[in-house]
């Protein structure tokens, strides 16, 4: 089994945050994604202090996947530099690490 990751991303509103987590789940690449509650960012930017309203997602797949999981994100997502975070998940549920694994198998090229 392909060791299970969870990537974060932060998206400027819940209409991407929706189209990248539908394209995620839809191509195989997460087994889910959860769309959490709009939070209130603050960071610096070009030397600039901004604070932004965004809407995190918690994506999970599998290390095997984290290559095309970015560039999916990076393809879809309109910030110049989007915060793409991969996290190791360390323990689980293992029927549901299991899941993930399963879902996001790449499809068997013949």
């Amino acid at each position: 089994m392909s060791e299970p990751l969870l990537v974060l991303t932060n998206c400027p509103d819940d209409g991407i945050a929706d189209r990248i987590a539908r394209s995620l789940v839809e191509s195989g690449l997460a087994a889910c994604v959860n769309r959490l509650a709009p939070v209130a960012s603050v960071y610096r930017w070009q030397g600039v202090v901004e604070r932004d309203t965004e809407t995190p997602l918690l994506i999970k797949t599998t290390r095997g996947r984290y290559a095309e999981v970015e560039q999916a994100i990076r393809a879809l997502h309109p910030y110049e530099v989007p915060e793409i975070i991969a996290l190791a998940i360390d323990g689980g549920f293992a029927p549901y690490l299991q899941w993930i694994g399963d879902e996001t198998e790449p499809p068997l090229v013949a």
